[in-house]
């Protein structure tokens, strides 16, 4: 086996974290399909169950794991990290029998899949869940196709091991057809618990940063920026309460990267024959982790988003927020191995995987790309700077520096501050941008004392790959390329408006809409049959996966026009984006951020429909 490159030396993450080693009665997750058979042929090793038909038998229960030399305790469907692929058929009625055999209470939503919100699987808001030595019936139509999966929505089951892929076949031909069809399912993992890893991040947020502003940061800044700009850019940070490095919550430094249930050095495998066409459909499965994806020397073509078929797009790399899917077609016409890699978006690890006509070949895995600081259109959104800027930038191009200065990189662990931040004209009157013009960002008071942060102007943007991605020298999908087939579920112009904030307060750990965390909060109510329109206005520097259950929200561009429909919508920082939903569920659903611990820590809601 070739040696797998580690992070560099300035982030000493536990050398346990690329041991190789599988779960202990769980499985490699991923499929081959041969498309001239019936059934999934299991063309790849150590595949797991794939569970087909209308009838299914699902059992939770705790399982010994093992994947970093340390056995622990993980939470299992059918004995499995992941859990069996659930193949089912549009336009027919799956029945699925649940029995847990935990000591606590379970459940399994279907994640985007519209169901009655009886059948929607999640406790306190759906149904009671399902109590220890139970079985609960779900039975519902199937009506739709694509790649969806399915997790635990109590507490902090899904952190350690309960989840699972889904696979529905379109009831008529498949509009992308391929040779073989694999999942990928990417998930972090952590031997803590993780009611540990949450008490941790209530005391200390930034507990698993290890890549924070130093001291050789401060000296270089001065060195190369003059001592009166860097410390007003300090200033500015502490006043605003920012970190330039706080990406994500949860590092490497516990997680270790799977890919269909395996570590980087298990390397799940898939296989191929040259000239074939391949379909990957791939999930994050995450509690915490946004990925960043490429095979170095293929093109992906991405053709679905979310379960619904898009107009086919040619790129490079995607990143995949927590809870999104992507559907890519690669056509590989070498004798050669290819690596699938997908890199945490603080850099601090990756998942990886191989593609190779056999077994035995192997890829190289490249580097991991620099850690790139926030810049100032994450902390203020569309600063009103003058000029135009290409990519939707609204004029912030204009400053040099954008990520890390003139090009230059932030490394994990490694100085430089952000050009764009000293560029500012900090002068006699800190808080000021260019021209006298106020920061956008400011202490919040509109809304409560659980809030710190509040942009006056977010940017409306779709077309920005985000942190880490932008100008990378590589084409990255965006939001503004995926345009779904067949136009919007429902012609009709909203009625109605409704927005929202996603707001925090970084240093206590909490999170939530409008300032208001969810033990505190009122339902919101839809009207039955109305469409309505969404706005999300993201007032911290943090991404924000928000799910909404039982409904497909419909992006639109910054015009109001249909973009693309999905049932995880991704907000950037600092960002401002509209959706279109038509409320034609009745019942009670969740609506979430889907970081786990930000919904746990209060980013919840609950939407009727009546």
């Amino acid at each position: 086996m070739k040696r797998i490159r580690t992070p560099g030396p300035a982030l000493c993450l536990p050398r346990r974290r690329f041991v190789q080693g599988l779960a202990i009665g769980g499985s490699l997750a991923g499929l081959g399909l041969l498309r001239s058979s019936p059934t999934w042929a299991l063309t790849s090793r150590g595949q797991p169950t794939v569970l087909s038909g209308t009838d299914f038998a699902l059992e939770i229960a705790e399982t010994p794991v093992n994947f970093t030399g340390v056995t622990r305790p993980a939470t299992t469907v059918n004995g499995g990290i992941p859990g069996p692929i659930l193949r089912w058929k549009e336009g027919t009625t799956v029945t699925l029998r649940v029995t847990n055999r935990l000591r606590t209470p379970t459940s399994i939503h279907w994640h985007g899949i519209i169901v009655p919100f009886q059948m929607d699987g999640v406790p306190g808001i759906s149904f009671d869940g399902i109590a220890p030595g139970e079985t609960f019936v779900y039975q519902f139509k199937v009506r739709q196709s694509g790649t969806y999966w399915y997790h635990s929505h109590n507490r902090f089951q899904e952190q350690v091991g309960h989840y699972g892929a889904l696979v529905i076949d379109p009831a008529g031909p498949d509009r992308n057809p391929s040779d073989r069809d694999y999942v990928v399912m990417l998930n972090d993992w952590t031997d803590e618990d993780p009611e540990r890893v949450y008490a941790k991040l209530k005391k200390k947020s930034d507990y698993y940063n290890f890549a924070q502003p130093t001291a050789g940061d401060f000296f270089r800044d001065v060195s190369s920026k003059g001592l009166n700009q860097t410390l007003a850019m300090r200033k500015m940070w502490n006043e605003m309460r920012m970190n330039p490095t706080d990406l994500s919550d949860v590092s490497g430094y516990t997680y270790t990267y799977l890919m269909n249930g395996t570590t980087p050095a298990g390397n799940w495998s898939g296989q191929f024959r040259p000239g074939e066409k391949i379909r990957l459909r791939f999930i994050n499965g995450s509690s915490s982790t946004i990925f960043d994806v490429r095979i170095p020397g293929l093109k992906m073509t991405v053709v679905s988003a979310d379960g619904q078929d898009v107009e086919p797009v040619s790129v490079d790399e995607f990143r995949i927020s927590v809870a999104e899917t992507y559907d890519v077609i690669v056509e590989p016409q070498d004798e050669r191995a290819y690596t699938l890699f997908a890199q945490a978006i603080d850099r601090t690890g990756y998942a990886r995987g191989t593609l190779a006509p056999r077994q035995s070949m192997e890829a190289e895995v490249p580097a991991m790309d620099p850690r790139h600081w926030l810049s100032m259109q994450d902390m203020m959104g569309a600063m009103p700077m003058g000029g135009s800027a290409g990519h939707g930038m609204h004029g912030m191009a204009a400053m040099k520096g954008m990520e890390g200065g003139s090009g230059a990189s932030m490394k994990a662990g490694s100085g430089g501050a952000h050009d764009g931040m000293a560029d500012m004209d900090h002068g006699a009157t800190p808080g000021m941008a260019m021209g006298g013009a106020p920061l956008v960002r400011h202490a919040c008071t509109e809304y409560a004392p659980g809030t710190d942060m509040h942009v006056d102007m977010p940017r409306t943007n779709l077309d920005d790959p985000g942190i880490g991605l932008r100008d990378n020298g590589r084409r990255v999908l965006t939001y503004a390329d995926l345009h779904t087939i067949g136009g919007p579920i429902d012609s009709r112009e909203p009625s109605r408006e409704i927005e929202l904030h996603l707001t925090g307060n970084m240093e206590r750990f909490i999170w939530s809409f409008d300032g208001v965390k969810f033990s505190d909060a009122k339902p919101i109510h839809f009207n039955s049959g109305e469409r309505l329109r969404i706005v999300l206005v993201n007032d911290t520097m943090m991404n924000h996966p928000i799910h909404l259950h039982g409904m497909f929200s419909e992006l639109e561009n910054p015009q109001g026009q249909f973009q693309v429909r999905k049932h995880t919508i991704n907000v950037q920082p600092a960002q401002r984006i509209t959706y279109a939903v038509t409320a034609d569920n009745p019942g009670r659903w969740a609506y979430h951020c889907h970081l786990l611990y930000h919904m746990e820590a209060g980013m919840f809601r609950e939407v009727v429909v009546s």
